[in-house]
């Protein structure tokens, strides 16, 4: 299903459709097109940079680090905010529509979660969302709707009622919340998928009735769908109505070799009423995978890409769905050439590279000397075409096969 090559280290990482930007265990940030070349390179800190956000246009920069310092500036202008709190900051996440926005709101989370927001005197106004359970550790906003994960669980806050409409606990209360840390991922403006431990709830936020209301909020939140996996969640993503999932064995499944169970592996599940059906799985190698843990690694998600970005400390491994010509070459590769022919004719409006495949096949039958298969194929490869039946009467006529080519034709 998936594809991958390798780019470099990093700590943190987020993304747009045209770059990537890069945060390292030392401070720095660096900015890369999608083929991992450097582009911009800025120092942030001297210690780790903690997280990295990005508006939707790729024009504003939201960079967190962990001696408090908080940077929210223009990729273009350089213009924007800068402060130095007394503790470390976590995690910062801007407004998708930060840039065109009015009131340029983020928030930022250590111990509480802050919003930020400029007023009509274009001064920077501070809110508290929300305290006192612990270490912000995530933060995901899309649309209206700002999702966070502390040690407690998850909740979701409304901003343009100015309501906080649901508390997600967290299950797995046994496993430390640092080791094995909350995945959030926002499927549409309205779908949040939860992964911590070995969970995974998919919630889908609603409108409520007007009977309904009283003194409640505006909207509320139902999980459709709740269910344990086998392994250890370290990143989740959606595609279509699956899930691609990142994570780690659980080390008491024996039917594991202990060097696939050490690998982060990257599946894609489709989730059921009950359970989920596994799809495909793909373990992956990266650098030092021996000595990491569940907590080192993220998934990323580009929507218009349709890329996945498996981090790690020291590599990026960019994952692509496969298309029918990526199955064409494998079994191509594999010499399966009846497969690849079957699978062609099939598929034959979604190939972009493959329309020379049943020739490929007919030569493959000669060059093993099967010239009775190759020649019944001819009726079904050459068509009409008078070009290509001269050329492979011309063939078996050289090869002193023409009997047989007139027997089967």
């Amino acid at each position: 299903y998936f594809g991958v090559f390798y780019l470099g280290r990093l700590q943190g990482l987020c993304l747009t459709c045209s770059f990537l930007a890069l945060g390292t265990h030392f401070g720095k940030v660096f900015l890369l097109d999608i083929q991992g070349n450097l582009t911009q390179k800025f120092e942030i800190s001297p210690v780790k940079i903690n997280q990295i956000s990005l508006d939707e246009s790729g024009e504003h920069m939201g960079i967190c680090s962990e001696d408090g310092k908080v940077q929210v500036f223009g990729l273009y202008t350089r213009e924007g905010f800068h402060e130095n709190f007394d503790c470390p900051v976590k995690v910062v996440a801007l407004h998708p529509r930060f840039s065109s926005s009015n009131y340029k709101q983020f928030v930022t989370g250590g111990n509480k979660l802050l919003l930020y927001e400029k007023n009509w005197l274009n001064r920077w106004k501070t809110s508290t969302l929300h305290e006192g359970e612990g270490t912000i550790t995530n933060v995901q906003w899309r649309a209206n709707l700002i999702a966070w994960a502390n040690n407690m669980g998850v909740k979701i806050y409304d901003i343009s009622t100015k309501q906080r409409i649901t508390n997600v606990l967290r299950d797995n209360v046994s496993l430390r919340p640092d080791m094995y840390p909350c995945s959030l991922c926002w499927k549409d403006n309205s779908t949040l998928i939860i992964g911590w431990g070995s969970s995974i709830k998919i919630c889908v936020v609603k409108e409520r009735g007007h009977t309904e209301l009283r003194d409640l909020p505006s909207r509320y939140v139902e999980i459709v769908s709740a269910f344990e996996t086998e392994f250890f969640i370290s990143g989740l993503a959606p595609l279509a109505d699956q899930l691609v999932t990142l994570y780690f064995v659980k080390e008491n499944s024996d039917h594991m070799e202990e060097e696939f169970r050490a690998r982060p592996c990257l599946d894609i599940i489709q989730p059921l009423p009950e359970g989920y059906e596994e799809i495909s799985s793909d373990a992956l190698t990266v650098r030092n995978f021996q000595e990491n843990e569940c907590r080192d690694y993220r998934l990323e998600h580009s929507e218009g890409e349709s890329l996945y970005y498996i981090i790690s400390p020291k590599d990026i491994v960019v994952a692509k769905e496969r298309d029918q010509d990526d199955h064409i070459d494998w079994l191509l590769d594999k010499k399966k050439y009846e497969e690849a022919l079957m699978a062609a004719e099939i598929s034959f409006k979604n190939i972009k590279r493959h329309e020379k495949i049943g020739m490929a096949y007919i030569n493959h039958l000669v060059e093993k000397g099967d010239y009775d298969t190759a020649a019944r194929k001819c009726q079904k490869v050459l068509g009409k075409n008078m070009e290509l039946w001269e050329n492979e009467v011309y063939r078996f006529k050289t090869i002193g096969q023409l009997k047989v080519s007139r027997a089967t034709l």
